[in-house]
């Protein structure tokens, strides 16, 4: 959630990013005959390796399914059929038949024929005509077909589904839970799920959006997106609550929970940090949150991601795989209400900026340190495997936008490297996807709080590269408290032109994260126990006044309000193309209310601060804000931007000016510089693991035993390279602290120094994903 101050090209001091009450966990009515949670990851090759303690599945607490995963293997399983043996019968003596015995015998096989005869007809006939709309309620995640234990029965089909399979404005949704709710879209949107074709893209958000089976034109249809932070990566200052209980007693300072880290290891000290998680996902986001999200005019979700996901390594504490089950929810939630995804890989190994939302707060280890070229290596690895999975055809009208890391911070990684990086990932994800429109999703970078103007002409002739930047107003220093109206201007002056010009130099732009946060007031917006800088609180600042205004929400008055919405419209005018940070803030468990109002688009909506349409942001800055836009931008891209003609041939002269691995790191005046001679010494990962792939969805289609085909979770199959893994033999430090670290001797580097120039279909058979189990 960091970025630059409201003055263009320069960059601010850290903030972090909030979280809720719990809702109840909903789903739709349409997911009769089963989403099935899937095997979250699962390797083709080998075996898993046991990735952690046995305090991540320790008794007690945790849904059946979550007590039965993960003990000593990385793989999800279903619970196990049971049987039941007994003792063997006494023996007794054989007996002669009678003559009665074989007449019931032939009795019994007549019973059998008519049966077979009746039973069929009852029930593919007479039996679907008694179903009522009270049969249609969903089978949840619990499982696609019945019967498949231990007893060695045939699977029973899927319950029966009469409801409606689309509707609009005023229209009822019911979801999982039984619960209903009344469609409010005014803009024309129609949500649309029919069980029997799970995968179908009919649904639009709007009436002037795309529906998702639609073409979504880069530069000239308007990205109007939120963010839903602290969902699948926490934030203190998003949920508050979920890190609240975990600041005193054995959690006291230092070892409170500031971070996911320490979160679930407090979690692990008292309970079982697996099945709190998971209760954090199911009620933080359900799918009413993507029905309100459409119906408020928005076309658009970002959802950060975390890499564990995918896997942990073993010193690392996170709960894995268990997001993987929410983000996919998150996907048929958002393919019914006709919402695109941007999916934003928001943590990486080691810590690409240091901060909270990273994952742990400390030092940066992604391209810098002593393990900065592995982490860099693994992260390749899950690039990989989320391209692989959006890429297939059920998902890839979807989730349309991948943003690869998340506010990287360049004054420490330095530009060249990162540039380094980002070309490998887009030549490693374009050897998936192949080139042009339509073909995997459109990547997008952070500008690394450089500023747009950085990256002005980088890379051309790559394949639908997008810029992201995150601008705020709530980090500068010194901080203000003046009203929000006195802000309204800057979007259009400072923002907005720097927009259009990134858009005209480098290609489609957008900001990932805004909002009208005027300060830094709130609890823990910069951290946990961080202060803030109207306060003078925040590390280094110098109190300029008091928070009590700009937290008391309750109590702003119209003209407050009204700042706060102008300042939203003309903040969406000057970017264009959007997310807001974030879709909700959860209430503190100790005051029961939302400690940080500005940052929540929900709240603002509300109550009255947050325009009920976006579309009245058209020309605001022109118009209301009286700020002309100089040179503004008229939505034509070139065609190699967007995937047409021209796109995937990039500059002879730009390839040649980066090696991968790295051999040389950023020389950073506060951590200890690695020369030329000693970076081509780091350890490094080598090719040669198994594959990982994420198992999709089991939808089984009503009536019937039939199962929606999900994919394999690999869209291409020539793609077979080994996963990069750590070599065997090499004493490798601690990926997250190795800053400063002594480099380890032996077989350690330079062994995995190849670019990805082998044709994919050269490289050998596909690999044989594993079919995910069915719960």
């Amino acid at each position: 959630m960091h970025s630059y101050s409201s003055t263009p090209y320069t960059t601010s001091s850290p903030g972090l990013h909030p979280t809720s009450t719990p809702d109840a966990s909903q789903e739709s009515a349409p997911f009769i005959g089963g989403f099935a949670t899937p095997a979250s990851a699962s390797r083709t090759g080998t075996p898993f390796k046991p990735v952690s303690s046995a305090d991540y599945y320790a008794e007690p607490g945790g849904t059946p399914e979550m007590q039965q995963l993960n003990r000593g293997s990385m793989q999800y399983l279903p619970d196990r059929p049971r049987r039941y043996d007994h003792k063997p019968l006494p023996y007794t003596p054989p007996r002669r038949r009678s003559r009665l015995f074989w007449w019931l015998v032939a009795l019994v096989c007549l019973a059998i024929v008519v049966l077979a005869v009746v039973l069929p007809v009852y029930f593919t006939v007479i039996k679907p005509h008694q179903n009522t709309s009270g049969s249609a309620s969903s089978a949840g995640s619990g499982g696609s077909t019945g019967g498949s234990g231990g007893s060695g029965g045939s699977a029973q089909p899927a319950p029966a589904f009469t409801g409606a399979i689309t509707g609009g404005d005023g229209s009822t949704l019911t979801f999982d839970d039984g619960s209903t709710m009344t469609y409010s879209n005014p803009f024309g949107g129609t949500w649309y799920f029919d069980p029997s074709d799970p995968f179908n893209d009919g649904a639009r958000a709007q009436s002037w959006s795309p529906a998702l089976n639609e073409t979504w034109r880069f530069g000239m249809d308007t990205v109007r997106g939120v963010n839903l932070g602290g969902w699948l990566v926490p934030e203190p200052f998003i949920v508050p609550a979920l890190f609240e209980q975990y600041q005193n007693g054995s959690c006291a300072p230092p070892y409170n929970a500031q971070d996911e880290w320490t979160l679930v290891n407090c979690m692990n000290q008292n309970g079982n940090a697996t099945a709190l998680m998971e209760q954090h996902y199911a009620t933080f986001i359900t799918e009413e949150d993507f029905a309100r999200i459409a119906g408020a005019g928005l076309n658009w979700v970002r959802i950060p991601v975390p890499f564990w996901m995918i896997e942990v390594y073993p010193s690392e504490p996170f709960v894995p795989h268990v997001s993987w089950t929410y983000f996919l929810k998150a996907i048929q939630w958002a393919r019914k209400y006709g919402l695109r995804i941007n999916m934003d890989l928001h943590t990486i190994p080691g810590s690409q900026n240091g901060w909270n939302h990273s994952g742990k707060l400390g030092p940066i280890n992604f391209l810098f340190g002593v393990m900065g070229i592995a982490n860099a290596q693994r992260t390749l690895s899950y690039l990989r495997t989320l391209t692989e999975f959006v890429s297939q055809p059920q998902y890839k009208n979807v989730v349309q936008v991948f943003g690869i890391v998340n506010e990287a911070w360049m004054p420490v990684i330095g530009q060249p490297e990162l540039e380094a990086f980002y070309l490998e990932a887009h030549n490693t994800m374009r050897n998936i996807t192949g080139f042009g429109e339509g073909n995997g999703p459109f990547i997008t970078i952070h500008d690394g709080f450089a500023g747009m103007q950085a990256w002005y002409g980088w890379l051309t002739g790559s394949d639908r590269i997008g810029l992201d930047t995150h601008p705020y107003f709530a980090f500068n220093a010194p901080a203000s408290v003046a009203p929000p109206s006195s802000f309204v201007s800057s979007p259009c002056s400072g923002w907005g032109q720097e927009l259009n010009a990134s858009m005209q130099q480098f290609g489609f732009s957008m900001a990932g994260e805004w909002s009208v946060a005027i300060n830094d007031c709130g609890l823990w917006v910069n951290g946990v126990g961080l202060g803030n800088r109207v306060e003078g609180s925040y590390p280094g600042s110098t109190a300029v006044g008091s928070c009590n205004v700009s937290n008391a929400w309750e109590a702003w008055d119209d003209d407050y309000k009204n700042g706060l919405k102008d300042l939203a419209l003309s903040s969406m005018d000057a970017l264009q193309n959007w997310f807001y940070w974030t879709w909700k803030i959860g209430n503190s468990s100790i005051s029961g209310r939302v400690e940080s109002p500005y940052w929540s688009y929900s709240l603002g909506l509300d109550n009255g601060w947050i325009p009920t349409d976006p579309r009245d942001a058209v020309g605001f800055c022109a118009g209301s804000a009286g700020v002309a836009m100089n040179n503004p931008f008229d939505g034509t891209l070139s065609a190699w931007q967007t995937g047409g003609a021209g796109a995937g041939t990039i500059d002879a002269a730009q390839l040649a000016s980066y090696t991968w691995p790295l051999t040389s790191m950023n020389n950073c005046s506060t951590s200890p510089y690695l020369a030329p001679s000693d970076v081509v010494r780091l350890p490094q990962y080598t090719e040669t693991g198994a594959i990982i792939t994420l198992a999709g969805p089991t939808f089984t289609t009503p009536s019937s035993t039939q199962t929606a085909d999900a994919g394999s979770g690999w869209d291409n199959p020539a793609d077979t390279a080994g996963y990069y893994e750590p070599i065997q033999g090499c004493d490798y430090p601690d990926q997250w602290v190795a800053v400063g670290v002594p480099i380890p001797t032996g077989a350690c580097g330079q062994l995995s120094a190849r670019k990805r120039d082998v044709p994919l279909a050269a490289r050998g058979p596909a690999p044989a994903p594993t079919e995910p189990p069915r719960f």
